[in-house]
């Protein structure tokens, strides 16, 4: 019996996850002018983000007063004080900044009559330290998730992002303790890809407390900016 024959593919960045996140990762890379690639198990616009309908979290305070410490301590209080306080701080920190710019990319979001982004009551959000209820999760109507993959998928083509969709990813291709690739199957056709880059981003969803102590190697949280 033969052994596979593995086709190779070199980039500056390999993106595995083509949800919200690794979408993302993927746009900010190729119009930094990396080569990227990513790899997903699934078309992108059918990832599990467009399970969103809720809406994502910011403290703009379109829809009355709010405030970034405020969604700090709704975040800290639903994680029942076991999540990572410093990346929480980040998160409600740079939320309103990321909404912002997902409407630059072209995100449809709902509209006040102001015209600023409509903002929704949501479980758990609260002002002034859980003392009354604020609107504070952008929505686009009840598919959030939705118009966020198709916007951040056609802004990832716009910059020349390389797809390679239905690959499964098999292993990580580790030398010295960096993560230098990773080996994928294509469901297609049962072939063997072998993905070599500088740097490897899995966004795979959300991983709890999986940490690897390596600095080429980021693990990124579909969680990280809350969806709803």
């Amino acid at each position: 019996m033969s052994s596979y024959k593995i086709i190779d593919h070199e980039y500056d960045v390999v993106v595995l996850g083509a949800g919200g996140s690794g979408l993302r990762a993927a746009v900010g890379l190729s119009e930094a002018g990396l080569k990227t690639a990513c790899i997903s198990k699934v078309f992108p616009t059918r990832s599990h983000t467009s399970a969103a309908q809720g809406g994502i979290s910011a403290a703009l305070g379109n829809m009355g007063e709010d405030d970034w410490r405020w969604h700090m301590y709704d975040t800290v209080k639903g994680a029942d004080w076991l999540g990572d306080q410093d990346s929480i701080e980040y998160l409600c920190k740079e939320a309103p900044k990321a909404v912002i710019e997902l409407e630059k990319y072209g995100v449809p979001f709902s509209r006040t009559e102001e015209g600023k982004i409509y903002q929704r009551p949501f479980g758990g959000m609260t002002k002034n330290y859980g003392n009354g209820i604020v609107q504070r999760t952008c929505a686009a109507a009840d598919r959030t998730g939705h118009a966020i993959l198709h916007t951040l998928y056609g802004q990832a083509l716009k910059h020349n992002t390389e797809f390679f969709i239905e690959y499964f990813a098999l292993d990580l291709l580790m030398k010295d303790g960096e993560c230098k690739g990773l080996i994928a199957w294509n469901l297609n056709d049962g072939t063997i890809h072998r993905f070599r880059a500088h740097t490897v981003i899995i966004a795979t969803g959300v991983m709890e407390k999986f940490i690897i102590q390596q600095p080429l190697l980021i693990l990124v949280q579909v969680m990280a900016m809350q969806w709803c």
